[in-house]
């Protein structure tokens, strides 16, 4: 099962540098490193965190088409991540056996990203609609979980998670959070908070 409570979205380092990120997000126990790979900078860092992985969870994110999701599998990404629902890519990574993380923002969104057969979708982006547009979901979508990504950081994780999130993604604020002398507790917090919650959708997937 691939748990996505805990999400660090590393953006635009160096493969040296993501690879430290990395390092420090798997030892404080994130779920998840996910590496987006706008150009081929993108894709150096990703290949770098593979490289170091070992074992440890890591994702390709903004893959827009089937050939990046290919390439991303290729490179040991179990978590395809996009901006928008994209059914070829969805398609590829249930056919690999990866987890595919289509970004949603609506309703239709949502209902096109499950009839592709997706379990959790990418919230995207929380900070412009809210944790009650969780809270809204639960009705008509009970069986897809959300990782809420965007505006995401210690000070307001829990308002997600309280209205049924079942990841959080840290973006913009990583290196400020992983600095923190508190990251650790926090990631600890909020995997508990998720176990003993009534999370909208599944809070793991099958991979």
């Amino acid at each position: 099962m691939t748990l996505l409570r805990t999400v660090a979205i590393l953006r635009g380092f160096t493969p040296a540098r993501t690879v430290e990120l990395a390092e420090r997000a798997w030892a404080i126990g994130m779920d998840l490193v996910e590496v987006p790979v706008q150009g081929e900078a993108g894709w150096a860092a990703l290949e770098a965190v593979a490289a170091s992985a070992r074992d440890r969870t890591f994702g390709a994110g903004t893959i827009l088409s089937s050939t990046d999701a290919s390439r991303a599998i290729g490179c040991g990404a179990s978590v395809v991540i996009s901006p928008s629902v994209h059914p070829d890519v969805i398609a590829t990574a249930l056919t690999a056996g990866a987890v595919p993380l289509p970004g949603v923002m609506t309703p239709t969104d949502v209902a096109n990203a499950a009839r592709h057969g997706v379990e959790i979708c990418k919230l995207f982006p929380a900070n412009l609609v809210g944790p009650g547009w969780l809270e809204a979901m639960r009705g008509p979508f009970p069986d897809i979980g959300f990782v809420a990504v965007g505006g995401i950081s210690a000070a307001n994780l829990d308002d997600y998670l309280d209205a049924g999130a079942v990841g959080v993604a840290f973006g913009g604020s990583i290196e400020r959070f992983l600095d923190s002398p508190q990251a650790e507790d926090v990631v600890a917090a909020a995997h508990a908070r998720v176990s003993r919650g009534t999370p909208t959708g599944p809070a793991a997937v099958s991979s």
